[in-house]
Parts: C-alpha cells; sequence; structure tokens
C-alpha cells in the first residue's frame, strides 16, 4: 500500500520544476564532455532498457554527509532515462536517535515516505514581508505509511526516535534538487568566509566560531 501511495504521488510531482522534455527521452551520456545545464544525451541508436532500470533501493549502501545514516538512490546517475524527466528518489536508512541537520534542497520540493519507525520532520517558513518576524516551525511525529511534504527551498530537518532504526524513500521534482548542509556550509573550515564576520553575524566570539568550525573539518 504504501508504494502504491508513493507512486501516486510521485505521478504527481511528475510536473516536476525542471524543464519540460523537448522529446521522449534524453539518456544521460556519461562519456560525453559536452557542459550544458543539463546532462548531454546518449545516441538514441545505442540506448537500451538498461538505461531506465537500476535495483538496490531494498536497502541502502553509501554513508550519508551526516552521522548514523546511510542512502542509496534512484537519480539519473543510477538511471540515465532520467535524465530531462525531473524526478529523484532516495531511500535513507537511520539509526535511532540520529539527528537529520538542517538542510536546503533549493532546486526541489521533497516528499517524505516513512517505510520503517518513527521520525519527526518538519521545515521552517520563511517570511521576507515581516521582516521574518512570523516564521514558524512545521513539523510532525511520521510513523510508517506517513508522508510529509517540504516546499522547495526551505530549511528542513529531521529527528529520528531513540526507540528504533528508520527508513524514508523520499521524491524530489528534480534531477537535480541540490543538497547543502546548513551549518556546514556556513561553518566549513575550507571556506573562505572571514571568522570575524561569521562572530559578528552570529553575535558570539571568535573562538566560539573556531570550536564550532572545528567540527566540520
Amino acid at each position: 500500500m504504501a508504494a502504491i501511495l508513493l507512486l501516486a504521488l510521485v505521478v504527481t510531482l511528475a510536473n516536476a520544476y525542471d524543464p519540460s522534455p523537448l522529446q521522449d527521452f534524453c539518456v544521460y551520456d556519461n562519456t560525453s564532455t559536452v557542459l550544458v545545464n543539463g546532462l548531454a544525451c546518449k545516441d538514441r541508436n545505442k540506448v537500451t532498457s538498461d538505461d531506465f532500470f537500476t535495483s538496490g533501493l531494498d536497502r541502502s549502501t553509501a554513508a550519508a554527509a551526516f552521522p548514523n545514516s546511510t542512502f542509496s538512490a534512484a537519480s539519473v546517475r543510477e538511471i540515465p532515462g532520467l535524465n530531462t524527466l525531473g524526478l529523484t528518489l532516495v531511500r535513507n536508512d537511520y539509526l535511532p536517535g540520529t539527528a537529520i541537520p538542517p538542510h536546503i534542497h533549493n532546486r526541489a520540493t521533497e516528499l517524505a515516505l516513512v517505510l520503517k519507525g518513527n521520525i519527526t520532520l518538519g521545515f521552517v517558513s520563511a517570511d521576507p514581508a515581516t521582516g521574518y518576524k512570523t516564521n514558524r516551525v512545521y513539523s510532525k511525529n511520521c510513523t510508517v505509511g506517513d508522508v510529509f511534504v517540504v516546499p522547495q527551498g526551505l530549511v528542513h530537518f529531521g529527528m529520528v526516535s531513540s526507540d528504533g532504526d528508520a527508513t524514508t524513500i523520499t521524491a524530489f521534482n528534480s534531477q537535480s534538487p541540490g543538497f547543502n548542509f546548513v551549518a556546514a556550509q556556513v561553518f566549513g573550515k575550507g571556506l573562505s568566509l572571514p571568522k570575524d564576520f561569521l562572530a559578528k553575524s552570529f553575535q558570539v566570539t571568535d573562538q566560539i566560531i573556531e570550536e564550532i568550525q572545528n567540527h566540520f573539518e
């Protein structure tokens, strides 16, 4: 039932944020050196059924960008035939108590389906018309079969219950959603943001900024 629900939601998302395709398909050519806003198309005569297929979402194998989580993806890298179709699926598996750090998908809306466990999902609104004074946190404690949507470009987060593991399947209405983790992008030590600038921006001392940066080496 959960799989049927996800399929229906993904079909709804198919009117994606990405531009509409101008042909039946444009299978990603991973040998091309052409630089375009997107990915170059494979010769149609070389396209096979395998270009529209992947397996492995029954488990996750790659380490995520934050601790205690692994993922597997069905993106244009795994399914070349997804190129120009504006869809990405990601499976995440979380250990008990995992914190999903605040992050942004600047090019996509996110739709998360809980397959296992108990996880709180939420996002923060952004209302520049009121000087951000009316910003709100919208969150929901989700269990198996629940679906939570995050509007495009908003900071969002998650917290897995300490009672057990959790698994989600997430759909994005873009083949390149963007995965921008707020703290790492601001405090990453490899960045050139001046320490005194960060201290003034967050109204703390240089020492506190340095302590935070040490966690992102």
